[in-house]
C-alpha cells in the first residue's frame, strides 16, 4: 500500500508538472483570474458488495442456506491542488 502525502510539506515546493508526473492528467482545471491554476483529481471507489451463508448435509442431500445481498456503496474523492502563478503548489484540500 502506497503511503498517504503529506500535502502540507509539499506547499511551496511542489510544482505542477510534478503533480501530473505523479497523479496524472487532472480531471477539472482552471485559470482564475489572478492567473492561479486549480486543478482536481477525483478518484471512484466502491464499498460493500454480496455475500453467501450456506449451510447442509451434501451426503444425504439435505441443505439450506441463505444470501445476505447488499448494493455496493460508490464514493468520491477529490483532490484539490491550487498553483500559484509560478506553477507552484500554493494551496490544497481533499474531501
Amino acid at each position: 500500500m502506497t503511503p498517504r502525502v503529506d500535502w502540507n510539506t509539499r506547499v511551496g515546493t511542489f510544482t505542477y508538472d510534478q503533480a501530473v508526473l505523479e497523479l496524472g492528467p487532472p480531471d477539472k482545471q482552471t485559470k482564475l483570474t489572478n492567473s492561479q491554476t486549480v486543478a482536481e483529481w477525483i478518484s471512484h471507489y466502491s464499498t460493500g458488495g454480496t455475500m453467501g451463508v450456506g449451510t447442509g448435509i451434501y451426503g444425504g442431500g439435505i441443505g439450506g442456506g441463505y444470501v445476505i445481498q447488499t448494493a455496493p456503496t460508490y464514493h468520491e474523492s477529490h483532490l484539490r491542488l491550487i498553483f500559484d502563478t509560478n506553477n507552484v503548489l500554493a494551496a490544497w484540500s481533499r474531501n
